[in-house]
């Protein structure tokens, strides 16, 4: 990267610097002008120089000059005003003056701000950029936090200064100039005063702010550190929790804050004196001018209109100066950020752009075998992972790399995936150094999937289809508003040096997964997920889940066929009571208290949840249904029956699964809450502690939890006061609930809530297994299997994939690269959070699925048991970094070596 900042900022904005120079060079014209009118206007008109005769007019915007040879040449004669014209006309000048300087003033802030955040956007993109380039050992020494933050927060700063580094010079040091020149031109002595104090602030304000500068520095440091010990803490919570390392992790925090607090208030006191000395000096100056301009007013050798043009001009000469001196430190300080993250970003052995340049069409198979050529690797502590072996792996060929404890068939499968570099020998695809192919060739033949997978906060699917977003294949037509904003993006890119890629084309290589475009993708998605043993999860998390209605019309329009035919199967298989469904008259034992009171689905934060008994409408309601106190008193009683039979077990007791009121950790507050209303009347008791007990009674279901507490009354008054709820529900709330209407798809309920349409019974343990089974034959039956399965593929996995379960993590790497049908399929103990028999299970149907349609590619499979090595064409052996073994299955198996031992 180039180390200076000011050449990396003219090297990219030459062109712009000079003609906003042009400008600022233009604006100081008027700006001179300005200084010198309030001395005409005190001289002439209000003083009265040149009218001392009534009715004399004088020549106002005359235009003439002094030619040398020539002599007076008169070019406009101008208006012959008297006094008070003479006034006015100066006066609407001066306003007219602080118009343009204004004016020049806006379109320079407006065109250095621009330009600085196209030089921000420019040098954060450079930064990623060069992110995506480092060698993979970059990326175990760095901590993710501390790049990010350089990245984000340490270039901030250039942002501000970069539309600054050559225009804020020439701007504020000619306003300075000019103001200078100004003074002097009226009294040398007075500008003689103004140069020495000028000179005292140039020199000895910025030698004291050098401090400011260390200090600057080892505040970045010390909160770059931060950065990264936070993410580390954040990475490793459950590393913490499982120690009980919490209390370090504080003191240690609490550490590092100090020493940053340390750093900023010695900074804070360093910096204010420096602010008090300057502000200082320059209210030194009016002082001076006050006293000896007076003087020599006094003295007649200045007239009051100079006096007063000089203290005008020095009044905006502080300013400038000030903020040179600020432009100066800046110009320090992020030249010091500069350089550090220049530090970091500079790395040996960097992926050169071409590697990773964008290719749209797809390369050629790689029908070359891969072959490790005495190929050495190393850990960063020295210890050999692979010590000069040599191995060829043939197109077509499955090979499985079976490993002791200290063997090595782990770096060989990273370094043919390129993510372990040699250290001596290399990796060849044919003729060609693996590490010299384009990633177009690498990424889109190859594919690789191991134990440590990473996943990005987002859906299912964009994780699942990531490995096919290679270039973007289909661009995106827009119109109107989104067509002007396109074309201004791309400008923008093209003007701030980014690439003019648009992120909304459609990315997906449907060819690499064997599919013709969008309308037959699924169908080798359902494949790869079958294959993975997937299926089945992402359907619960689809059952689990809200339909989107723009894309799901199919399952809402048969939702209500989709109910009948559940309801016809229970029947058919005498299973009826394992559902009670939902009836718009009728009260549901196996509902809630609050499902009854609502029936519906709340579809925002005014209804839901524990903000429904505090719900100034729906308080009035119960009010008015007579059910106010009773659910009170059904709270209380709640309450103290289960601090009663549950105030005494642990927290992680399982009795508390089963309890819906409230959690382990609530039940203090609950008790606390009980001795304070003992005793107390309904109406004494505040609103928030009321309806923190009748919430306790919206989660009661008599079958579940057998308190005694509802009868046949109290039922038809809930169902009585929903009927209330609905008929007088105002404005404000119609779009927060949803009410259940068998007709209808709840869009705010989940799929599994609109197919069941009621509750499952609290007698049947096994229900709940029972009825998702029946689901997914009704929904196969009626063809709307892949309807669910596009639901569950929109769930959102969470920051890393931290919503699924490692084991669903794993299968759902090894199917993302499956879906890319690559000529060399690398898989790294890729299942190891699995059981053995699902292991074996996936491998057999990853092995079968990756031959389908006469596909054949070579798979290298890091094994986790040496007896999966019998599924493989050829097992290969490793035992401290060396190859020992080589062969078939039953080879190795009659010649009694390593691979012997391991399987006994």
């Amino acid at each position: 990267m180039e180390p200076s900042l000011a050449r990396y900022i003219w090297t990219h904005t030459k062109k712009q610097q000079l003609w906003i120079l042009m400008i600022v060079v233009l604006s100081m014209i008027p700006y001179f002008m300005s200084f010198d009118l309030p001395k005409l206007i005190v001289n002439g008109p209000i003083q009265g120089s040149g009218f001392e005769q009534p009715g004399t007019t004088r020549p106002f915007m005359r235009l003439h000059y002094n030619l040398p040879f020539i002599g007076e040449v008169q070019f406009f004669s101008g208006f012959q005003l008297d006094r008070k014209e003479t006034l006015f006309a100066l006066s609407v000048v001066f306003l007219l003056l602080v118009i343009i300087n204004g004016l020049f003033k806006l379109y320079i802030n407006t065109y250095k701000g621009r330009l600085g955040e196209r030089m921000l956007r420019r040098i954060r993109f450079d930064l990623v950029d060069r992110v995506l380039r480092f060698p993979p050992v970059y990326f175990k020494r760095v901590k993710s936090a501390e790049v990010a933050t350089m990245v984000k927060d340490e270039v901030e700063p250039m942002g501000g200064f970069i539309g600054d580094a050559f225009l804020q010079p020439v701007l504020l040091g000619g306003q300075a100039l000019t103001a200078m020149l100004f003074i002097m031109v009226q009294n040398v002595w007075l500008g003689m005063i103004a140069v020495v104090i000028v000179v005292i602030q140039i020199v000895l304000i910025p030698r004291m702010r050098r401090r400011l500068i260390v200090l600057g520095r080892e505040r970045q440091l010390t909160a770059r550190a931060l950065s990264g010990r936070v993410g580390e803490i954040v990475d490793g919570i459950g590393t913490v929790h499982v120690h009980d390392t919490s209390n370090y992790e504080r003191a240690d925090i609490a550490a590092r804050l100090g020493l940053i607090f340390k750093i900023r208030f010695d900074l804070y006191q360093w910096k204010f004196m420096v602010k008090f000395l300057n502000n200082f000096l320059a209210q030194l100056t009016p002082f001076l001018f006050y006293m000896i301009g007076g003087y020599l007013v006094i003295q007649g050798r200045l007239d009051v209109g100079q006096l007063v043009a000089v203290i005008s001009a020095y009044k905006d000469l502080p300013g400038p100066m000030k903020e040179l001196i600020d432009w100066d430190q800046a110009r320090q300080d992020v030249q010091v950020k500069y350089q550090q993250v220049v530090e970091q970003f500079t790395v040996d052995n960097i992926i050169a752009p071409r590697i990773g340049a964008l290719t749209i069409d797809n390369p050629d198979p790689m029908t070359n075998p891969l072959s490790a050529i005495s190929l050495s690797i190393a850990d960063d502590g020295g210890a050999m992972l692979l010590d000069r072996i040599s191995l060829q792996v043939k197109p077509g060929e499955t090979v499985a790399l079976v490993s002791t404890a200290t063997g090595g068939a782990e770096a060989l499968a990273e370094a043919f995936a390129r993510l372990n570099w040699p250290d001596s020998g290399r990796v060849a695809s044919g003729a060609d150094d693996l590490l010299e192919l384009p990633e177009a060739v690498t990424g889109r033949r190859m594919s690789y999937a191991s134990s440590d997978v990473f996943l990005f906060q987002a859906s299912l699917r964009d994780n699942l289809l990531y490995g096919l977003k290679h270039a973007p294949l289909t661009s995106v037509t827009y119109d109107g508003a989104a067509a002007d904003q396109h074309r201004w993006n791309v400008h923008e890119a093209r003007r701030s040096g980014n690439p003019e890629l648009d992120i909304h084309s459609d990315w997906v290589d449907y060819a690499s997964a064997g599919a013709a475009g969008p309308h037959d993708l699924f169908e080798a998605v359902r494949r790869v997920l079958d294959a993975v043993v997937l299926s089945r999860d992402i359907l619960d998390l689809g059952l689990r889940s809200s339909a989107d209605l723009t894309r799901h019309t199919e399952l809402a329009k048969r939702i209500v066929e989709l109910r009948a035919a559940l309801r016809t199967r229970l029947e058919h298989e005498g299973l009826s009571g394992l559902v009670v469904p939902f009836e718009p008259g009728a009260y549901n034992k196996e509902a809630t208290i609050g499902q009854n009171l609502l029936f519906g689905a709340a579809a925002g934060p005014e209804l839901a949840d524990r903000a429904l008994a505090a719900n100034p409408y729906f308080a009035s309601v119960l009010k008015q249904a007579g059910l106010d106190r009773t659910l009170y008193e059904m709270g209380m009683e709640i309450a103290k029956q289960a601090i009663e039979l549950f105030a005494d077990l642990p927290p992680d007791h399982q009795f508390f699964q089963q309890l819906a009121f409230m959690s382990a950790e609530e039940i203090p507050a609950y008790e606390t809450l009980l001795q304070r209303l003992k005793n107390r009347p309904h109406e004494a008791v505040s609103e928030n502690d009321r309806a923190m007990i009748v919430t306790l009674s919206f989660a009661y279901i008599e079958p579940r939890h057998r308190f005694g507490l509802l009868s046949d009354e109290l039922m038809s008054k809930i169902v009585a006061a929903r009927n209330r709820f609905y008929e007088n529900l105002p404005p404000e709330l119609q779009n927060a609930i949803e009410r259940y209407d068998p007709a209808k798809y709840i869009a705010a309920a989940t799929v599994m809530d609109n197919v069941l349409f009621g509750r499952v019974g609290n007698n049947h343990p096994d229900a709940p297994d029972r009825i998702r089974s029946i689901v997914y034959d009704i929904l196969d039956e009626l063809g709307l299997y892949a309807e669910l399965l596009d639901v569950g593929l929109d769930f959102n996995v969470g920051s890393g994939g931290r919503r699924l379960t490692g084991g669903q993590r794993q299968k759902l790497d090894v199917a993302r690269a499956l879906l890319k049908r690559p000529d060399f399929l690398i898989l790294n103990r890729p299942l190891s959070a699995l059981d053995q028999r699902m292991q074996e299970k996936v491998l057999r149907n990853v092995l079968e699925e990756a031959r389908r349609d006469g596909h054949s590619p070579a798979i290298v499979w890091v094994v986790t048991n040496p007896a999966m090595a019998m599924m493989f064409d050829r097992v290969v052996v490793f035992d401290s970094g060396q190859l020992v073994e080589d062969g078939t299955h039953e080879t190795l198996l009659a010649a009694k070596g390593i691979f012997k031992e391991l399987l006994s």
